[in-house]
């Protein structure tokens, strides 16, 4: 919602000021859609010669990102906590017990408590290969925590491809701007013994192609790119909070410790109170039992 208010903003800001200082719109509609066709073509034609389809598919999706926001709400981060919370119980009790959960979490009675960290198949996999490589008695915990580390930056360098992809776009569209503003002057020039009035308005036409291509750059793409990575690093948190959970975990701290260890490196606007992820703990061990 908050990006569709932005846009609105930015539109209502810039015609409104032209309007209002006695510009005249009909100049900027009548050239839109062939510098739009320009512009617009030769920036699709670029994003499509300069990724592969994994790329293009999967930053066309992450434009979603820039109106529905973060992945991970509020409530999603309590129930990782309980969660982990169960399986890490669960582990220390009984090795053999976990081996139900781990290697088959569609079929977990545990995991489908937890239905939106079950789709993610991010999630689930960081989950139990991190439990699965702690039965294996490592003798030094700082192993899995340096894999780890490894593995959550590898996946939030591939997220943040399309991120990169919309700012080459944002950083190329003003140049193509000029293109199209340069193909106008030709066009111009070619009428040269036309009426003042007559070149005027073509004068005008041809820096509309100026004005999108800076528009379009530093109005909605580039913007559009800052949205989508600020919204991947702020859902980062999620898989970061898992890693420090099961870091302690493998250090033989206790399970509450463990868990509050997660709850204290939740950022803070996402954090549950201590109070609150205490009731949501009691709560499963009443289910449990």
């Amino acid at each position: 919602m908050i990006g569709l208010v932005g846009i609105v903003i930015i539109f209502v800001m810039v015609f409104g000021g032209y309007i209002l200082a006695g510009g005249k719109m009909g100049i900027i509609l009548k050239s839109l859609p062939f510098e739009m066709i320009m512009i617009g073509g030769a920036a699709a034609g670029a994003f499509v010669l300069s990724n592969d389809k994994a790329s293009i598919k999967h930053t066309l999706k992450d434009l979603q990102k820039v109106f529905k926001g973060p992945k991970w709400k509020p409530d999603d981060y309590r129930d990782l906590l309980c969660l982990l919370f169960e399986l890490i119980r669960i582990a220390r009790a009984d090795a053999i017990a976990l081996e139900v959960h781990i290697e088959a979490p569609e079929k977990s009675k545990i995991f489908a408590k937890y239905e939106n960290i079950l789709q993610d198949q991010e999630a689930v996999s960081l989950i139990c290969d991190t439990l699965r490589t702690g039965s294996m008695n490592y003798d030094d915990p700082h192993q899995v925590e340096e894999v780890l580390d490894n593995r959550i930056e590898e996946s939030l360098s591939r997220k943040m491809h399309s991120t990169h992809a919309l700012q080459t776009i944002a950083d190329g569209l003003p140049a193509l701007g000029i293109v199209a503003a340069v193909l106008g002057v030709i066009k111009t020039m070619a009428s040269i013994d036309q009426p003042p009035e007559v070149l005027g308005k073509m004068i005008g036409g041809a820096l509309v192609g100026t004005f999108l291509g800076v528009f379009l750059a530093y109005g909605f793409v580039g913007p559009f790119a800052t949205k989508v990575k600020a919204v991947i690093e702020e859902d980062a948190h999620f898989y970061q909070l898992i890693r420090e959970v099961l870091i302690a975990n493998l250090h033989k701290h206790a399970t509450n410790i463990c868990i509050e260890v997660g709850r204290q490196n939740t950022p803070n606007h996402v954090r549950p109170s201590y109070s609150e992820l205490e009731d949501a703990l009691k709560e499963t061990k009443k289910v449990a039992a």
